[in-house]
């Protein structure tokens, strides 16, 4: 097996291989290159294909017994600095390649039919293998250092997918919103990285968490300059997998294609954050104020996310905020300790969430037969309903997801939301009943969502409803023009949906099966996720043995809330028999809150969007009144001096004397009088 851990190196190189081979040649030989389409999706499959085989390789080699390996090199020295690159491999690295890989590869080969007609389809390709690079780069990092570096890189191809239709103006702002909002986590990040280093003097994960411990301890440092400088570190999470308060990229993202949506919701960039407090554990785990502080944020976001999900008609945003509060739940698991559930939740997501996002994708492609490609028609389930007739595999993909998130055994989504509820029952009862509660209203917006696309009567062809929703997004700044047809949704009336081509129904069958029955490596009453994945520095981490009587009452509990989520929905939604616009309009104030997301992004805007443009105009005329001022007087003055000086320079000997002789006489004048 040796070899294969020498060169587990490749399993980044591969896909970086993949985007330098495909960019090089967009760059010179552009029209030849977009010329062989099917040529370079190939090549960019099989090369992450191969960086799969050789993931699971060495999954099955970590669950067999084998040791952790570390391969490093020095990269930088400077004194006593020394600074190490290289990769690790160990548990919690295996078992997320082969997260990042299997959802990268699926969402790849659902990307030939999605973006078939797109004329960036190679460009694509492109920044999706360089994506998938970047999170395996950050993956197999040994330190805090290189995930930093490739922590970047992934926010930077997030920018480039995102933004990837940048002649939309909503694209071209989601990005730039998605880029600023992260750096100010990543700011945060950089400064308590910098701040851990010179208190412990390492870059390395454990090495850090012991000595600042040890430090505590002896008093050496504060354990408020430690919770200082964990929180610090915390903000780079908070970030990238959208916590509260900086979550409000993750909805705008939505306006990248599809693909790339259920990459960065299921494996990519909001698992990085989540990835990198499971790295940071050791650090973490012993400041009680940063646990407790990650756990809030956690439960803030969860039911934040889902409170706001339950009002949203736009397909792809609904899951959007589905994915925040979901986050929520890994994030609150890790505050609590419980440490393997978090990433239990982490790795069911990632199958069920990306099934999800490629299944929206399709409900969309099916849709824009009918109301052309306007993404305002094509993603608002209110032109739904019915398409079960029209996609069954979508339908009955979509419907087993839905079943995982809402926690209905035995699919996956029930055994790690469940462990975590257990875990925050007994460590903080207030925060799982925040976690119970987001449970019940994560099962009604499912459900909802589900209702309103796949079942009842289809909607798609109705005028009316066509133009009401167009006009309404015109003065919130959309852009007819920019969004590929206004007038598209009547170019066909009598058109019907249909059932996407394999390539992108094939990975919705596929993920379908961990999105059912990857659960069941994690039961409680015989977790083999947890003992393979313990947190570092401990053994496996049964707190008690199982408890029948306790799981019955825990699981019994969500499962009823669930339970009760699903009939209000079926009630509003399937057999229409509570009208939710008559509840929405006796509680107008609670409903607008949620549909105007809890005005979070109205406040952000007027605060530091309309405010800093103010402060910078104000900054513009200080510098254009005093800076240019002084320097533009400094200019005036030297140019009169000049002009001025020129006519005392006749080149005549008499003239000069006379001035001398001036010059003495007034000196002589002067101290005379004086």
């Amino acid at each position: 097996m040796e070899p294969l851990y020498d060169y587990a190196w490749l399993i980044p190189v591969f896909p970086l291989t993949g985007a330098m081979l495909v960019g090089l040649g967009l760059i010179s030989l552009n029209k030849a290159t977009n010329k062989l389409r099917d040529l370079n999706a190939v090549l960019i499959i099989s090369l992450l294909g191969a960086a799969m085989v050789m993931s699971f390789a060495l999954l099955i080699s970590q669950f067999q017994g084998h040791p952790v390996v570390t391969r490093s090199f020095e990269w930088a020295s400077a004194g006593t600095f020394h600074l190490n690159m290289g990769y690790t491999i160990d548990h919690l690295t295996s078992l997320m390649l082969v997260i990042v890989t299997t959802v990268a590869i699926l969402v790849m080969i659902y990307t030939h039919g999605y973006m078939s007609h797109d004329p960036g389809y190679v460009r694509f390709y492109a920044y999706l293998s360089l994506f998938s690079s970047s999170m395996l780069g950050l993956v197999v990092s040994p330190n805090l250092v290189q995930v930093y570096i490739f922590w970047e890189l992934v926010g930077m191809c997030s920018y480039l997918l995102i933004g990837f239709w940048y002649d939309r103006k909503a694209a071209a702002d989601a990005c730039q919103k998605a880029f600023v909002t992260n750096r100010v986590g990543d700011f945060g990040l950089l400064l308590g990285m910098l701040g851990l280093y010179w208190a412990t003097g390492s870059f390395d994960f454990q090495i850090m968490g012991d000595r600042l411990q040890e430090l505590v301890e002896s008093g050496a440092i504060g354990g408020g300059l430690a919770a200082l400088l964990a929180i610090l570190v915390f903000m780079g999470p908070v970030a990238k997998s959208a916590q509260f308060p900086l979550h409000v990229w993750l909805p705008d993202a939505m306006e990248g294609p599809t693909p790339i949506s259920a990459l960065i919701h299921a494996a990519t960039m909001v698992a990085a954050g989540v990835y990198l407090i499971a790295r940071m554990y050791p650090v973490f785990e012993n400041i009680p104020a940063a646990m407790d502080t990650i756990a809030w944020t956690g439960a803030v976001t969860a039911f934040l996310g889902a409170s706001i999900a339950i009002t949203q008609n736009d397909i792809k945003k609904g899951l959007a905020y589905s994915t925040m509060s979901q986050l929520g739940y890994m994030v609150m698991a890790m505050g609590v300790g419980a440490y393997s559930a978090g990433l239990f939740h982490l790795m069911t997501h990632a199958y069920f969430k990306a099934m999800m996002f490629l299944g929206s994708g399709s409900v969309i492609h099916g849709m824009e037969d009918v109301v052309g490609h306007n993404p305002v028609l094509a993603q608002d389930m209110r032109l739904m309903g019915g398409l079960r007739k029209h996609m069954p595999v979508t339908a009955g993909t979509f419907f087993i997801g839905t079943l995982a998130i809402s926690g209905i055994p035995p699919f996956a989504g029930f055994w790690s939301k469940d462990e975590i509820l257990g875990a925050t029952y007994a460590s903080n009862p207030l925060l799982w009943a925040v976690g119970f509660l987001t449970a019940g209203v994560t099962a009604f917006y499912m459900f909802r969502m589900y209702f309103s696309t796949f079942e009842g009567s289809f909607r798609g062809n109705d005028t009316k409803i066509q133009k009401q929703l167009l006009a309404a997004a015109r003065p919130s700044g959309s852009d007819a023009h920019n969004d590929h047809h206004d007038d598209a949704h009547a170019h066909n009336h009598a058109a019907k949906p249909h059932e996407s081509p394999w390539s992108m129904t094939l990975p919705l069958l596929i993920l379908a099966v961990p999105s059912a029955l990857i659960g069941l490596v994690g039961t409680p009453f015989n977790n083999y996720f947890e003992a393979f994945i313990s947190a570092p520095g401990h053994a496996v981490e049964h707190a008690h043995e199982f408890d029948l009587n306790e799981f019955l009452i825990m699981a019994g509990s969500s499962v009823g809330i669930g339970l009760i989520g699903i009939t209000l929905a079926s009630l509003m939604y399937l057999s229409r028999k509570i009208d939710p616009s008559a509840i929405a309009s006796k509680i107008p104030a609670l409903y607008n809150l949620s549909l105007n997301k809890w005005y979070i992004d109205d406040i952000y805007n007027s605060v530091f969007v309309i405010g800093l443009r103010r402060v910078a105009r104000q900054v513009m005329e200080v510098d254009y009144r005093v800076v240019d001022g002084a320097v533009n007087l400094t200019g005036l003055a030297t140019l009169l001096g000049g002009e001025g000086l020129k006519y005392l320079e006749t080149g005549r000997a008499q003239f000069y004397a006379l001035i001398v002789f001036g010059a003495v006489l007034g000196l002589a004048i002067v101290f005379g009088v004086a």
